[in-house]
């Protein structure tokens, strides 16, 4: 019995994440109510309260699960991390990150509601901001590393090539669409590693 109460909890918040970011993605965060969340999942205020302490706080289970979609796991130095992005940087090569950028771009789709609901949650709350901002921070020090694993560049600019990076990265995954700016999602991609390329590997452009 205790394990089946315990499967009938996890459904549950389960189901409020998922009703939210629905609602999140439908209507914004700031006009998404707590009861409206409640209701929309079939339950009550108090039941949600019984699991999430304020909306904040179920905005930070959603990063949790946006963490899990984009493969990032506990870091002991810069809070999570994704291991393949610092091997990727590590290495160097223009085709590994056409690569990885490829494979993120498959997800862009199912985490963009996650992006842009933290990120207007973020403009909203002083707490989510800090989080969002060192969240970003955590993908950008992933950069780093692998510049830093492979004595790339000037130990100063590295840093500054992962802000650079990681803008460009978040800004497409949240904001490109089918035929937005002219271009399709392969096209889009093969931009974004030229670019990544030229700010994070020593290789020359290859094209005359």
């Amino acid at each position: 019995m205790a394990g089946l109460r315990e499967a009938q909890k996890e459904m549950t918040r389960r189901r409020l994440l998922a009703t939210a970011l629905e609602l999140f993605e439908a209507k914004g965060y700031a006009a998404t109510t707590v009861d409206d969340i409640a209701a929309a999942a079939g339950t009550t205020r108090v039941t949600f309260y019984a699991y999430f302490p304020s909306r904040s706080d179920l905005m930070r289970a959603l990063i949790g699960e946006l963490n899990e979609a984009l493969e990032r796991i506990v870091s002991p130095t810069h809070g999570s991390t994704a291991r393949a992005l610092v091997a990727v940087v590590r290495e160097g090569s223009r085709e590994k990150i056409a690569e990885w950028l490829h494979a993120t771009a498959s997800r862009w789709d199912s985490v963009r509601p996650y992006l842009n609901a933290a990120f207007e949650a973020a403009a909203l709350d002083p707490e989510l901001r800090g989080l969002v901002d060192a969240w970003l921070e955590e993908a950008i020090s992933d950069i780093e590393e692998g510049l830093a694993q492979a004595g790339r560049f000037e130990p100063e600019t590295r840093h500054f090539r992962g802000v650079l990076a990681m803008s460009q990265l978040d800004h497409v995954a949240r904001n490109w669409t089918p035929g937005r700016w002219n271009v399709d999602r392969e096209q889009l991609v093969r931009v974004l590693a030229e670019s990544w390329a030229n700010l994070l590997t020593d290789e020359a452009d290859p094209r005359p």
